[in-house]
């Protein structure tokens, strides 16, 4: 038989919600994480709208921040990030599938600014990102997202996976895009590839506004951004495999 005073669910109903209640703000205090994990569950009481409000809130102080994360820091962080990921999933998801997905999105793009402030060698970090780019393609199904948007979404993720946060993000949402959305990712690809690229003519560099015009640039010949929409469309080419939806739509040799 299991002790009275085991930690289990059934015993500590027993102590009562005002008791319970009153436990709950004594652990919390001093403790933003438990802080910040009671605001989300009487926020989804409320309603999805206020849980939404809350993790934007959130989501939106990591990306500010800018203090520098150690090697054992890092896990901390990372339970940070899973709090989020989680209420959006798994609470948020639930009630207004739409608003989750912008979200997700949301949480994807601040991925550079995360890990160019912190040491992620153990890589407990960058398995949380990976984590909410496979969640994008379960939530855009039940958000019955526009495969066109959808599309648009995926290729600005895509153009800036510089740490690869969005490895697996092709393949997620194959099932979500369609033949439609999967064409018109495509498109997106090859425009970039061969889009020209400015870059500063030879000599000494002059700084200059953001607002410049940049009248003495040039186009260059062989820009990085063209060899990366070229890796991109082979990735996607072969991402799935032969006689595969993703294949069809994006062929063997998208770029020659």
């Amino acid at each position: 038989m299991t002790a009275k005073t085991a930690l289990n669910a059934k015993n500590l109903e027993g102590l009562g919600p005002e008791r319970l209640a009153e436990l709950l703000i004594e652990i919390s205090a001093g403790n933003a994480s438990v802080k910040r994990r009671l605001r989300m569950e009487l926020a989804i009481t409320q309603s999805p709208v206020k849980l939404a409000s809350e993790v934007r809130k959130r989501l939106t102080n990591i990306a500010r921040s800018r203090s520098f994360v150690d090697r054992q820091d890092a896990r901390s962080l990372a339970d940070d990030l899973e709090s989020q990921r989680r209420a959006i999933v798994e609470m948020l998801a639930k009630a207004d599938p739409t608003e989750a997905l912008d979200l997700l999105w949301k949480f994807m793009a601040m991925a550079a600014r995360v890990f160019e402030r912190c040491d992620d060698s153990s890589r407990t970090i960058i398995g949380v990102f990976h984590e909410a780019c496979r969640d994008i393609g379960e939530v855009a199904l039940k958000a019955n997202a526009d495969p066109t948007s959808l599309a648009d979404q995926a290729f600005a993720a895509l153009i800036v996976n510089d740490y690869g946060q969005c490895d697996d993000l092709i393949r997620v949402l194959a099932p979500a895009l369609g033949q439609g959305g999967l064409e018109h990712l495509k498109q997106r690809m090859i425009d970039l590839s061969n889009r020209p690229v400015l870059t500063w003519p030879l000599g000494p560099m002059q700084p200059i506004s953001r607002a410049c015009a940049w009248p003495a640039c040039q186009k260059s010949d062989d820009p990085p951004r063209r060899d990366c929409a070229r890796a991109l469309n082979h990735r996607m080419a072969g991402s799935i495999g032969p006689g595969s939806l993703l294949r069809s739509a994006i062929g063997p040799t998208c770029l020659h």
